[in-house]
């Protein structure tokens, strides 16, 4: 899908009256940040980048968009004729996937002329505040896991589209892998299903419905044994496909009791090796009451796919210099740091983070510890050639929470994880 529609009309009434008072190659500078985490969040979790890149270097106009432009009246023909010569020929620098963010970090710098860089403002918005919110809450359901893998399975739940983005920030964010067979072949994700009740259902009893998936699937399978009574739903699974079952799903009722009755039946029947799946409206605070039971896995869908209740990072894409000049935004409760930003985390010898260091228009001073946070993208239009892979990024995350006080991790409400000094 060309994403050069994937815009609001108000950025090209900017670029037509930009064009027409002559200010539209003034030498901008856009940063994109958040204000404030959503309520309840200690850290924010950078995500979609990858995306990003890759729609930016294919964000041009072609006949089919500037032909409905044109049939709209949505902008006149100086502007039709700068759209059909236009491709982002400005550089992008931010934070790497799978980086913390915090209240003010720049995360993403857009540098360009104004009209090439401001028609990028919903495209960058959208697939960064998606993708940023999936992936914070789903690194909170991580963090309860306490290591136990966990599948996402939310693409019933949401856009088709945003389906694929969700199981891509799932997967940075640590999950072990997801239902969306889209995102699998897109992302190189591993997939995971079992079966729905419907299943258990076309058949005249459970017995039968158990022997038909494990004759087509074999013992290494996952058997949903919560259709019509757990205990004999275990029972049945285990006198069909022996102890040496995968796996068994319980999608309802009281989970915490039932994974730990579970259990007790299943070594009770021999089956001490087969694992025990939960699933049935998980986020992390269902996944953190869970901790001490006997669960192996957890499938969690809605919350991954909505941000556990904060669908967007709340991040804003604004203009911070001009000509080499900062500019302020000062609307009340919305008021902007003008000049181009750089940003550091700073950390204890033992590499605990302790604060990240914003400075404007400048480089902070160099201590031991410190690192870097932004990195280049795209020069003069063009993606680098060594961005990282998923699979990098996902790595990076994980020692970036690690990295964190322990009090960030938290799931109840509090302070940022770490404070943010603007130099």
């Amino acid at each position: 899908m060309n994403p050069a529609l994937l815009t609001d009309q108000y950025e090209l009434t900017m670029v037509s009256a930009a064009l027409r008072d002559g200010t539209a190659d003034r030498n901008c500078v856009f940063e994109v940040f958040a204000r404030r985490l959503p309520t309840g969040r200690r850290y924010g979790v950078v995500a979609g980048t990858g995306r990003l890149v890759e729609l930016i270097t294919s964000f041009e106009f072609g006949e089919p968009e500037l032909s409905y432009l044109r049939e709209a009246g949505a902008v006149d023909k100086p502007t039709l004729d700068w759209l059909a010569g236009y491709r982002f020929r400005g550089d992008v620098q931010g934070y790497r996937e799978g980086e913390l963010f915090f209240p003010g970090s720049p995360i993403l710098t857009v540098s360009g002329g104004f009209a090439e860089c401001v028609v990028l403002e919903t495209l960058a918005l959208s697939v960064l505040n998606h993708d940023s919110a999936i992936a914070a809450a789903s690194a909170r359901m991580v963090t309860a896991a306490r290591g136990r893998p966990l599948i996402e399975m939310g693409s019933r739940r949401t856009h088709e589209q945003a389906a694929v983005a969700a199981a891509r920030a799932a997967y940075l964010a640590g999950f072990a892998s997801t239902s969306n067979l889209a995102a699998g072949r897109l992302y190189h994700i591993p997939t995971a299903g079992t079966a729905a009740h419907a299943y258990t259902l076309l058949h005249d009893d459970e017995r039968t419905a158990f022997a038909g998936q494990v004759a087509a699937l074999g013992k290494d399978t996952t058997l949903l044994v919560d259709t019509y009574d757990i205990g004999q739903g275990i029972r049945n699974a285990i006198s069909v496909a022996g102890p040496q079952l995968r796996a068994i799903r319980i999608d309802s009722g009281d989970l915490s009791m039932l994974a730990g009755e579970s259990r007790r039946l299943l070594d009770e029947l021999g089956a001490t090796d087969t694992k025990i799946i939960v699933s049935g409206d998980l986020d992390e605070y269902a996944i953190a009451a869970l901790a001490a039971e006997p669960v192996d896995m957890y499938g969690a869908g809605t919350a991954v796919v909505i941000g556990s209740g904060a669908p967007t990072a709340n991040l804003v894409y604004k203009l911070v210099e001009v000509d080499g000049r900062p500019v302020v935004k000062r609307s009340e409760n919305k008021a902007t740091i003008g000049g181009r930003k750089t940003a550091v985390r700073r950390h204890k010898p033992t590499g605990t983070a302790t604060e990240e260091i914003i400075v404007s228009r400048g480089v902070p001073d160099h201590r031991p510890g410190d690192r870097l946070l932004q990195r280049d993208y795209l020069q003069d239009g063009e993606p680098l050639a060594d961005l990282p892979t998923l699979l990098e990024s996902r790595e990076y995350l994980r020692n970036a929470l690690i990295s964190i006080p322990w009090e960030g991790l938290k799931l109840s409400a509090g302070d940022p994880a770490i404070p943010v000094t603007f130099g």
